[in-house]
């Protein structure tokens, strides 16, 4: 208990006291995101906050992870510095979307075969269970491909994509506890006192933003804890406290907001035409922003929709998987219905007055 308590401790204060000076080196060497179109803010802004989050987190890791519990340590920390080489590129001078994919790739493949950290079962939805050792390698790597990018592609106003990690680690952080899986607790804390740290410059005014640098990284992590989360259950008996039923839909339910924003824009960018990359002002924060919303008040409500997820995933988990997986899509799917219901009278009365 200690330990994971000093892990959340050490991120956040390495985090807090480095961010200043990136702010300060950012602004003297010019580093930083400034307004456009598309953007949501309207100064020029320093966006190499990932730097912080990512030295805060991997600190915390190495220096409280007891590595006999967690002999594949060497592995994730690896895909870590793929993932912070990338977005720090990025950040500095931008790439083309095809060249991060590759670094995306080599990153989960790491994780995949030599961390084990793969889907195996689909836990009887569809009728499936145990899954070919190929099929798992294939769908591991490209479950933690999306997951990395849904963060990076939430990460557009003030505050939104680290305080949806923070619920989600603190979440999956208090799961691996409970069931004495402390290394994966400690990074699960270590990235929310990180991410925790970050939030105090990066809600409105923004001071820095966390860049790919830190939302690719988010991702990284979020990624390796919902894929243990749902392994571990095959090494829980079935009775066990703590032990949850449809566990997938239950991880879905946990991570909802970055999922399903991101699937919903590829589709729907697939359905125009245009390529899934392809930048737009479609995402749910965007809509809220144009609703009327301010920054921190989109943040606000996404927060409270995804607990509002987890908590009717948790109750609801006697449903089944397939059962509970249709209703939370089908409960998303009807809140961005009635969203966009709202915004086009809102643009219509505006219209006709």
């Amino acid at each position: 208990m200690y330990d994971i308590i000093l892990s959340f401790l050490t991120a956040f204060m390495l985090t807090y006291f480095a961010i200043p000076s990136i702010i300060h080196i950012a602004k003297k060497k010019n580093l930083c995101d400034e307004p456009g179109e598309r953007r949501s803010h309207s100064e020029s802004t320093p966006s190499l906050g990932g730097i912080a989050i990512f030295a805060g987190v991997v600190f915390s890791i190495i220096l409280w992870t007891p590595f006999e519990l967690f002999g594949d340590l060497q592995y994730i920390l690896c895909s870590f510095i793929i993932i912070f080489l990338i977005g720090a590129k990025d950040d500095i001078l931008p790439i083309s979307p095809n060249k991060k994919l590759i670094g995306e790739i080599l990153a989960a493949s790491i994780l995949v075969f030599k961390s084990n950290v793969k889907l195996t079962s689909l836990y009887g939805i569809l009728g499936i269970n145990e899954l070919p050792e190929a099929v798992s390698i294939v769908l591991s790597i490209f479950v933690i491909i999306v997951i990395i990018n849904a963060f990076n592609l939430i990460d557009g106003i003030n505050g939104l994509s680290g305080s949806i990690a923070t619920l989600i680690s603190v979440t999956l952080g208090i799961w691996f506890f409970l069931t004495d899986q402390i290394a994966l607790a400690l990074v699960a804390f270590s990235l929310a006192g990180a991410v925790v740290a970050f939030l105090k410059y990066n809600f409105t005014p923004a001071k820095i933003f966390m860049g790919d640098t830190g939302s690719l990284l988010i991702g990284l992590v979020c990624s390796i804890l919902t894929i243990k989360f749902i392994e571990s259950h095959n090494m829980l008996a079935v009775d066990h406290r703590w032990a949850f039923k449809a566990v997938p839909a239950v991880a879905i339910g946990i991570m909802i907001l970055p999922l399903f924003d991101t699937l919903r824009v590829f589709l729907m960018r697939a359905l125009r035409g245009k390529s899934p990359f392809s930048p737009d002002r479609t995402h749910i924060h965007h809509l809220l922003i144009d609703f009327g919303l301010t920054h921190m008040q989109a943040t606000g409500v996404l927060v409270v929709v995804n607990i509002f997820f987890i908590i009717m995933v948790v109750a609801l988990q006697d449903l089944g998987s397939l059962n509970l997986l249709a209703l939370t899509v089908s409960v998303a799917i009807a809140l961005t219905a009635l969203l966009y219901f709202s915004l086009r009278r809102k643009n219509l009365k505006q219209q006709t007055s």
